[in-house]
């Protein structure tokens, strides 16, 4: 293997990969959202503990999927270690990844501030009246 790709983001991917069947297909919690991701996962050098970032589609989905995860940690990793050829399987921590909307939040922002940006040339009556002006100055 390269060593540009540590055993770290390898095992990254596969937790990434087979969370995703895993809660798909084992758990059967009602807390859990349907339209739940994986959106990624780190895992640290040792492989001691790996972050598992989701999102959910509905934002008042989220606290009680992240109960559930939470509360599901112990079972995902057994399930985990019969699958890993590693010694120890990394502790599971799931946070919520916010990045949708908080990418959502700023294009809004952003269309926001060019909706409100513009010039006297855009605007046909400030530059109907800056014409005016004009034309109502002395010429010498």
């Amino acid at each position: 293997m390269p060593s540009d790709y540590p055993r770290s983001h390898r095992v990254a991917d596969f937790i990434q990969r087979e969370l995703s069947v895993l809660i798909r297909n084992e758990l059967k919690d009602p807390r859990l959202s349907p339209m739940l991701t994986i959106a990624s996962v780190d895992v640290s050098r040792d492989l001691s503990v790996a972050k598992i970032y989701f999102s959910v589609f509905d934002p008042e989905e989220r606290d009680p999927s992240q109960e559930a995860l939470t509360s599901a940690s112990g079972f995902l990793r057994r399930q985990l270690a019969r699958q890993m050829k590693t010694r120890t399987v990394p502790q599971l921590r799931f946070l919520y990844d916010d990045s949708a909307e908080r990418g959502a939040h700023m294009s809004a922002v952003i269309a926001d501030a060019v909706a409100s940006n513009t010039t006297d040339d855009e605007n046909p009556d400030t530059a109907a009246s800056a014409e005016s002006d004009s034309d109502a100055a002395p010429k010498t």
